[in-house]
């Protein structure tokens, strides 16, 4: 209430009791709003206003989970870029990932990409969700697999430079691995690099194919010397 209203009420008035105060203020409060007219609302009382306002009561409505479920879908080949292309839109999987195929898992709002049964990105869902279906869909143009010399790898010694040699080509694996042994593969249009299980790198071919035989002549993968073919 206005506070000239409530000096108008407490003015003068002596409660006995808080039973007593509470009945008189819900007198006043009554004549008030009922029977009072009030200027400001040309002489009319404050329920004639009240009864004005709509009295229906509406509902918000319920929310409602995206129809976006968890769905393990296909898979997209990663450009030399380090992304994909998915329902329209590009995600991030890394340029180590050049060349390799992940999978695309829809999970509600996120988008898991995995790469061999490894999580490797997760993105915030940024396509539309209408274009989803047709992702799922669309699966990778598969491409002819180049013949190679074998599926097996070979031993190579990491350079000073953090590279080794195959197939007299020079093929980056980064300086913290300097002097170690690592494996290297063809696996279809991709050389892969890597330490025991581990994939540490893959790259696009970049070596002539006809010297991939001289590159495995070695059956055991080890080469007599360090960086040899």
């Amino acid at each position: 209430m206005a506070q000239d209203a409530a000096g108008e009420f407490l003015n003068g008035k002596v409660s006995t009791s808080l039973e007593d105060a509470q009945t008189r203020l819900d007198g006043w409060v009554s004549e008030y709003n009922h029977e009072r007219p009030h200027q400001s609302i040309g002489m009319g009382v404050p329920w004639d206003r009240f009864r004005l306002a709509n009295p229906t009561r509406v509902e918000p409505a319920p929310v409602t989970e995206p129809d976006d479920p968890i769905v393990a879908g296909p898979t997209r080949r990663v450009d030399r870029q380090g992304s994909i292309s998915f329902a329209a839109t590009r995600y991030r999987a890394g340029a180590w990932l050049a060349g390799q195929d992940v999978t695309v898992v829809c999970d509600h709002g996120l988008v898991h990409l995995h790469h061999r049964g490894v999580l490797v990105a997760t993105h915030a869902r940024h396509h539309p969700i209408e274009k989803q279906a047709a992702g799922q869909r669309r699966r990778t143009r598969t491409t002819t697999k180049r013949p190679s010399a074998s599926d097996a790898s070979v031993t190579r010694k990491v350079d000073s430079s953090g590279s080794v040699s195959f197939a007299r080509t020079s093929y980056r694996v980064g300086n913290t691995h300097r002097g170690r042994q690592v494996h290297v593969a063809v696996v279809g249009d991709t050389v892969e690099i890597s330490i025991g299980t581990e994939l540490i790198r893959s790259h696009p071919t970049r070596h002539d194919p006809t010297r991939e035989h001289g590159a495995f002549a070695n059956p055991g993968g080890r080469p007599h010397r360090s960086n040899a073919a």
